[in-house]
């Protein structure tokens, strides 16, 4: 019995101390786990200071030509003489087409010495009214006579006016359809003539900019054929905005005397908006989006801290910071998904 006893004492013992080393050791791993981290993270930060601050938006548009009509006939005649060659230039009042107008020129020498009679007719009958010895009736339908002829001569000075087809503006001559003893009829296309001394420049913006592009605003532009920078001065904008893309139309004119813009075109178009001379700008990786809007880390004493940051303008590289960060911080741009609040940092280069 008392053999027994001892032997109890002794497992006792045994067990009292394999409980206090298992204790012990949790201890141990719960204090190594809770432990911050101590190796410091490679990291690339910048320190934040004023600098200019645009915001641009980028549109694509369409360049029209300053003038553009397409040349028809009035009449069904023929093609007499083309006085223009495809692609040339021409001033206003320029003779492009002579249709035959014989046959007009024909009925007019008649009416003219119609005419020539009918006058005299009136003449002498206005003598005679005033002797008495014709009735007013009579001089009244000489008068009427002489006017009908009048009117023939002018109407036919019309129809041969319409037989020479003039350019009605200084422009470029298009492709041209028809040649001489060519029948052409009423509304038959002959060629086009296009003004492109200067050129419109003409896109959309969304409904949230109207108020941004005043008429009178300077902006550049590009085309996908050329290297060339040129710039757009907004001359007018849409009385309304479209309903269906809740956009507004605007319109701009360049100077185009060497003639490489062409009607036709695309445009891709550098809108400036609003701007600031000292705005706190960032790059744009090194936000962080959560649900509740952006954060960013910077360094205080060496370690990472989280900071909530409220954003403004951006552009396709910055975006402004309005709250959050001040002049003189330093924020971290690189391994961002490795940074926990605490962590200690290890800079490879500060901007």
């Amino acid at each position: 019995m008392k053999n027994e006893c001892n032997h109890l004492k002794h497992m006792s013992g045994v067990l009292m101390i394999a409980l206090i080393a298992s204790a012990c050791s949790d201890k141990e791993q719960v204090t190594e786990a809770s432990a911050p981290v101590s190796y410091s993270i490679p990291v690339d930060a910048s320190v934040v200071k004023p600098v200019p601050l645009r915001d641009e938006l980028e549109v694509t548009g369409s360049i029209v030509a300053n003038q553009e009509v397409e040349i028809m006939s009035e009449l069904t005649l023929r093609v007499k003489s083309v006085y223009v060659k495809e692609g040339s230039k021409v001033r206003q009042g320029d003779l492009l087409f002579q249709l035959d107008d014989s046959e007009f020129k024909a009925q007019l020498e008649k009416y003219k010495q119609q005419e020539i009679l009918a006058s005299l007719n009136e003449s002498r009958l206005r003598d005679l009214i005033e002797k008495e010895a014709v009735t007013q009736s009579d001089y009244d339908e000489s008068v009427t006579n002489l006017k009908v002829l009048k009117a023939q001569v002018l109407e036919l000075e019309v129809l041969i006016g319409k037989t020479r087809i003039t350019a009605p503006f200084d422009g470029q001559v298009g492709i041209i359809n028809v040649h001489p003893g060519a029948i052409v009829s009423v509304n038959t296309l002959l060629t086009e003539i296009t003004d492109i001394s200067k050129v419109k420049v003409e896109f959309t913006i969304p409904e949230k900019y109207t108020e941004l592009i005043p008429v009178g605003s300077i902006h550049p532009f590009s085309t996908a054929s050329q290297d060339i920078q040129y710039k757009t001065t907004i001359t007018a904008t849409a009385a309304s905005i479209d309903e269906d893309s809740r956009s507004l139309t605007v319109r701009g004119t360049t100077l185009n005397h060497d003639g490489k813009l062409k009607a036709g075109q695309s445009a891709r178009i550098k809108l400036s908006l609003n701007g600031s001379q000292d705005a706190l700008a960032v790059v744009s990786k090194s936000l962080i989006p959560t649900s509740k809007g952006y954060q960013v880390f910077v360094s205080r004493g060496g370690k990472a801290e989280r900071i909530a940051v409220n954003i403004g303008q951006r552009t396709t590289e910055l975006i402004e910071i309005r709250e959050g960060l001040n002049v003189g911080d330093t924020l971290i741009t690189s391994n961002l998904l490795r940074l926990t609040p605490g962590t200690p940092l290890q800079f490879v280069s500060v901007r």
